[in-house]
């Protein structure tokens, strides 16, 4: 504070007596000061944030603060980290025949919404206390529970072995009717299930809930999706693809695509209308091991790195990694 209000004093002087060359010149050089205190000032996150060994990740999602959650394939624990400092603990023990994949979370009621993977469930946690709220079985065991989105007015699933979305109603203020129910909803239109391959995958949703977004894995695919009907329309994306698409984030009209065995992630500008949709940059060069889901938080993207290419022991490493946005 005291060297802006020295800077500050300096250019009062410099107003006064200085040539309009000089002025230009020192009043620059001042510029350049103050910019580089304030990036002095501003807080630097650690661009890798380790999480237990053996604990196979696979979702993430940011919280309160400086919060963040990610989940075990393995064992169905869930973990809370500060993003600020890298440290965190177990919130959720494992729980016996459960699985985490993606998750998201509601600021309205601090409940974490869960996908279950091949239990067919999904769950809802408290991310304060990490209290079971609910459980759901939204189909057969075998199925794959895989992302989920928060909306005002619900919570969506989606199961990339069956064309299917489910929808969780939620109250006005987030809270879960009573009693807890969902709606399986059928994905047609322009959506095609591919029988031998990983189908939906990632979803997001338009602020409004208006529309939702998912990507088929096994073709790179985007979908819009009316949350009601379930009728899907193609995102044009002139002849590219997305293939190994998992975990998306929609931020305003970029959409970011994790494309998980390929250490990337894709960035596509849309239209207003999400109909169509460009490429437009490949996120690359960051310590990558098969991501599979992205949170943002300020200008940063947080990915999953869930290692599939390796047998994983209780010795294996996994990470966050930072990722600054397009």
């Amino acid at each position: 504070m005291k060297a802006l209000e020295t800077i500050s004093a300096r250019v009062t002087q410099i107003v006064k007596h200085a040539t309009p060359a000089a002025l230009v010149a020192a009043l620059l050089v001042a510029l350049v000061f103050a910019t580089s205190l304030a990036a002095a000032a501003a807080p630097v996150y650690p661009p890798v944030i380790p999480l237990p060994n053996g604990f196979q990740p696979e979702g993430i999602a940011v919280g309160e603060g400086h919060h963040f959650f990610s989940g075990s394939l393995a064992s169905g624990a869930i973990y809370k980290g500060d993003l600020r400092t890298g440290a965190g603990s177990i919130l959720v023990a494992p729980q016996q025949g459960r699985v985490a994949v993606g998750m998201a979370y509601d600021a309205r009621t601090s409940y974490l919404y869960v996908a279950g993977g091949p239990t067919g469930q999904a769950y809802v946690y408290n991310a304060d206390t990490g209290a079971n709220v609910e459980e759901f079985q939204f189909a057969a065991p075998g199925m794959f529970i895989n992302d989920v989105v928060v909306t005002h007015q619900a919570a969506y699933f989606t199961n990339s072995f069956a064309p299917y979305i489910y929808k969780v109603p939620l109250n006005a203020d987030g809270t879960l009717p009573d009693p807890a129910t969902f709606e399986a909803i059928m994905v047609v239109g322009d959506y095609q299930q591919d029988p031998a391959g990983f189908n939906i995958n990632g979803i997001d949703a338009t602020p409004n809930g208006k529309w939702l977004v998912i990507v088929q894995s096994v073709t790179g695919k985007l979908f819009r999706v009316d949350p009601n009907s379930g009728y899907a329309t193609e995102i044009d994306l002139g002849g590219e693809a997305v293939v190994n698409g998992d975990g998306i984030l929609l931020d305003g009209k970029t959409l970011y695509v994790v494309q998980n065995a390929n250490n990337q992630i894709a960035v596509i500008a849309l239209d207003p209308e999400l109909t169509t949709g460009e490429v437009v940059d490949t996120l690359t060069g960051y310590p990558f091991r098969v991501p599979t889901t992205i949170a943002e938080f300020g200008h940063y993207l947080y990915a999953v790195n869930a290692r599939f290419d390796v047998i994983p022991d209780e010795n294996t490493a996994y990470e966050i990694v930072q990722v600054l946005k397009h």
